[in-house]
């Protein structure tokens, strides 16, 4: 049993408490790239109640796992590896995705269909992340490989954006340079 009680009580000063027992602000780096990965995940489990094709819903439940590891490392501070083989992951996925659909020859704006919009709200939210994790690094260790993994994820998610809404047949939103 990971957890028996859920209200301790003990944050209700502007506290947090990491994995190794460690106290922190709210306000702390630390806590804000955590709340980010955290948010990210919660936007991929809103995205995963949506109707998707069944091979993007695995890419997307595995990602929800990994981001939970992220999140368990950032919890940790000694523990500063974040698995390598997590990007070679993404770099496959973003290679498979990208194959089939078609150049960009203008930008797309975030829509099309409910489920593509959502992907792209979890991309917006994982560059939030990984700027987050930015900050932290500059005073504070953080996981190896955590920052080119969430670069590497919003790719991905803006690609599978563009893969949802191909499936569901909703056309892209180009943005329009001189309307």
């Amino acid at each position: 049993m990971r957890l028996s009680r859920i209200t301790t009580r003990t944050g209700d000063k502007g506290t947090t408490g990491l994995a190794d027992g460690t106290r922190l602000a709210k306000s702390h780096a630390r806590i804000a790239a955590l709340g980010s990965v955290d948010e990210l995940n919660s936007q991929l489990g809103v995205l995963l109640a949506e109707e998707l094709p069944d091979d993007i819903r695995i890419v997307l439940l595995r990602t929800q796992n990994d981001l939970f590891d992220l999140g368990g490392s950032l919890a940790l501070p000694a523990q500063e590896v974040f698995p390598q083989n997590r990007i070679e992951w993404l770099d496959e996925q973003l290679a498979h995705y990208n194959a089939d659909l078609p150049p960009l020859r203008e930008f797309i704006l975030p829509g099309g269909s409910r489920a593509g919009a959502l992907c792209h709200v979890a991309r917006t939210v994982a560059r939030r992340a990984e700027r987050d994790l930015v900050v932290l690094s500059r005073d504070d260790a953080v996981p190896q490989h955590a920052l080119p993994y969430l670069n590497r994820l919003s790719d991905l998610l803006f690609v599978l954006s563009r893969c949802i809404n191909r499936a569901r047949t909703a056309p892209e939103t180009l943005w329009q340079r001189d309307r």
